[in-house]
């Protein structure tokens, strides 16, 4: 097997992301001739789910079907026994011009969840944060879940409660089941979440800054409000454990250093549901076979992705995955910048 360019416009529309910006479009996927303009929130780059599922490059086949047909040669032997033979990776684009809700994801066996419903651990990686932008992550020092409450029956403002961190590009942050959190305005980021296979990752809404849209995602003061779940909310967040900077600082990811030089290799998020790297420069990176399937998505530049069936050129704006069955990867790079997400092949505990 060999490395699979997908396709790049699996892109949300604005009534899904109202808070969408410009920069997929503008910036990182303007030179791939998508005929598309406007604002866009997020584009489900590497996806199995139903609702945006990812097709491979020149042809219908979608991702999910192509793994399917033979999940230990995309997967490997371990992934493919633990996940029923799918990926439960989920890579995200993500572009906020305005604040996005805050929200909360469930854990995993979380008894009010559906059959066909999964918690969505996830992890943002920023890429590019206008001055001041930030995100908000947790509850200040001292706040308790009664104040939460009496803050949401007066309808907010909720993120005055709540910490907010400037942010950087390169900036990295680990979200756990049970965390209150919203991307601020301003912050471009790629976002991996774990979905289980065969599952929707559930999100629930505590507020949403009191804004009202029309039928188009625009936003209009006479419009409706996007629902929310604030009863469901309360019940998952994890009250009780650290809070203020405390809380941040554990949901920090600090990077690793795995190869110096003009390409430089990090690992930028390790943890038991995902592991992200980050490779940026120009240059060559030989890598042994890891095993299970390499998500990849360029952010700036290009790179030539050789294995042993073959040469894969991965512009900016573009994502590809290769094959666990493919083994030896030699990376080529120019001026690249490139998020690699992959699958652990110990199951989280």
């Amino acid at each position: 097997m060999i490395p699979r360019l997908l396709r790049s416009d699996n892109l949300t529309p604005p009534t899904r992301t109202p808070w969408g910006g410009e920069e997929i479009l503008g910036h990182y996927k303007a030179d791939l001739d998508l005929h598309r303009t406007g604002k866009v929130g997020e584009s489900w780059e590497v996806s199995v789910e139903p609702s945006f599922p990812s097709l491979l490059a020149g042809t219908e086949t979608l991702l999910s079907d192509a793994i399917a047909a033979d999940p230990v040669g995309w997967l490997g032997p371990e992934v493919a026994a633990r996940y029923g033979g799918q990926t439960p990776l989920l890579i995200k684009l993500l572009d906020a011009a305005d604040n996005l809700s805050v929200q909360v994801h469930p854990r995993d066996g979380d008894p009010e969840l559906a059959l066909d419903e999964s918690g969505k651990p996830e992890a943002w990686i920023v890429l590019r944060a206008r001055p001041g932008a930030g995100l908000y992550l947790g509850f200040q020092d001292g706040v308790a879940r009664e104040d939460v409450v009496r803050c949401l029956e007066r309808s907010g403002p909720l993120d005055r409660l709540m910490n907010f961190v400037t942010v950087s590009p390169g900036d990295a942050f680990v979200i756990a089941a049970g965390t209150p959190h919203a991307i601020g305005g301003g912050v471009t980021l790629i976002e991996p979440q774990f979905v289980t296979p065969g599952r929707r990752g559930v999100t629930y809404r505590f507020w949403d800054w009191n804004r009202r849209y029309d039928a188009e995602g625009q936003r209009d003061p006479s419009g409706a409000p996007r629902p929310l779940h604030v009863a469901r909310s309360l019940a998952v967040t994890r009250w009780g454990g650290p809070t203020g900077e405390a809380f941040v600082s554990r949901c920090r990811a600090l990077p690793r250093l795995l190869q110096a030089g003009p390409l430089v290799r990090q690992r930028v998020v390790s943890w038991p549901w995902f592991v992200s790297e980050r490779w940026r420069g120009s240059g060559t990176l030989t890598l042994p076979p890891l095993g299970t399937m390499w998500a990849l998505t360029a952010f700036q530049g290009r790179a030539e992705l050789e294995t042993a069936g073959g040469v894969l050129t991965l512009r900016r704006g573009q994502s590809a995955v290769v094959p666990a069955s493919a083994g030896a990867l030699e990376v080529r790079a120019e001026e690249l910048d490139l998020i690699a997400t992959y699958s652990p092949l110990k199951a989280p505990a």
